[in-house]
């Protein structure tokens, strides 16, 4: 697990700075998409979060789920073009997984790649992510992820 500022990345992970998401991998044609430590973070407690639906195709750069906090509504884009096979309806239930675990129960979609796994090429593994999320927390003036009680990184 990588640490910039309080601010955890795991690993296992690969990430888009710009979108400020995660993708695990499923070794299966699937994909999870979800929101970095920082993207919650900023966002502060959340309130609402909505994936789209199953068998949706969204473009690269498209919506895949519009999530909302006490400061802030907007989506949360995905990195490649994809269908999504599967949504987490506990988010939906409970947005605040987002903020206590953002890596493991707070995933918001399931998705496969249409162009497959060359779609993955620009995503960053975690000591490119660190570097550029070091960048894009010094532009925002970010000082540090803020974890909320519970928090499960």
């Amino acid at each position: 697990m990588a640490e910039l500022k309080n601010c955890l990345l795991p690993e296992d992970l690969r990430y888009h700075i710009e979108y400020n998401v995660w993708i695990r991998d499923n070794a299966d044609g699937t994909h999870d998409i979800g929101m970095t430590d920082i993207a919650q973070s900023m966002a502060g407690a959340m309130i609402h979060c909505r994936p789209k639906k199953v068998g949706k195709v969204v473009k690269a750069g498209k919506s895949v789920a519009t999530v909302e906090s006490g400061k802030w509504v907007g989506p949360v884009k995905s990195p490649f073009e994809a269908e999504i096979l599967e949504r987490n309806d506990a988010i939906e239930a409970d947005a605040t997984i987002l903020n206590r675990s953002p890596y493991t129960q707070g995933w918001i979609v399931r998705v496969k790649a249409v162009e497959g796994d060359s779609a993955l090429a620009g995503l960053l593994d975690v000591e490119a992510a660190a570097a550029g999320f070091a960048a894009y927390m010094a532009e925002k003036e970010i000082e540090e992820c803020i974890h909320c009680e519970g928090f499960d990184g």
